[in-house]
């Protein structure tokens, strides 16, 4: 699965890593339904200790409580999969840990879990930079595994636009 990454998607990545280390920049991730697997196609690239710094693996509302500072009542509110609780995760990872770009993931990859609201594929992007937070959702089509590795290549593209922006 990793190694069919996109052309464009594998030239994001090195840009990424570039940018980030000609501008002293670095980068963390809060994911759910991706479980790591930013952090791993990030951490691929030679280098990427310079700019990368930590990601954390928040699959359950407690993890997103205690490691990015996600307020329970956004969770009760909202739900996890919600604009205001990746909002809450990239802000989280910028004030907790002093990155300069956090990102953050939370969605419904399936086969089961959607509802009419909030179906599967329905995927939650946040991103925190310059004292900025971006979010926007993304429904996509495919098996879980599909839905899980178009969010993570979606996910590079938001922070290399983000950067070069």
């Amino acid at each position: 699965m990793w190694c069919n990454l996109k052309e464009n998607t594998k030239t994001q990545l090195e840009a990424i890593g570039t940018y980030c280390t000609a501008h002293d920049l670095t980068i963390s991730c809060a994911e759910s339904c991706t479980g790591g697997g930013l952090a791993y196609i990030l951490t691929e690239q030679a280098g990427a200790s310079a700019w990368f710094e930590q990601s954390f693996v928040t699959y359950a509302n407690r993890a997103k409580e205690t490691l990015v500072k996600v307020p329970v009542a956004t969770l009760e509110n909202y739900g996890a999969v919600s604009k205001e609780t990746v909002s809450a995760m990239a802000q989280g990872l910028v004030s907790s840990y002093s990155c300069d770009l956090g990102i953050s993931i939370s969605g419904i990859a399936g086969p089961s879990g959607g509802t009419a609201e909030k179906p599967v594929g329905l995927v939650w992007f946040g991103i925190c930079f310059r004292g900025e937070v971006t979010t926007h959702s993304v429904l996509f089509d495919g098996n879980r595994s599909e839905v899980r590795m178009a969010a993570i290549e979606h996910a590079i593209a938001l922070i290399a636009n983000t950067l070069q922006a």
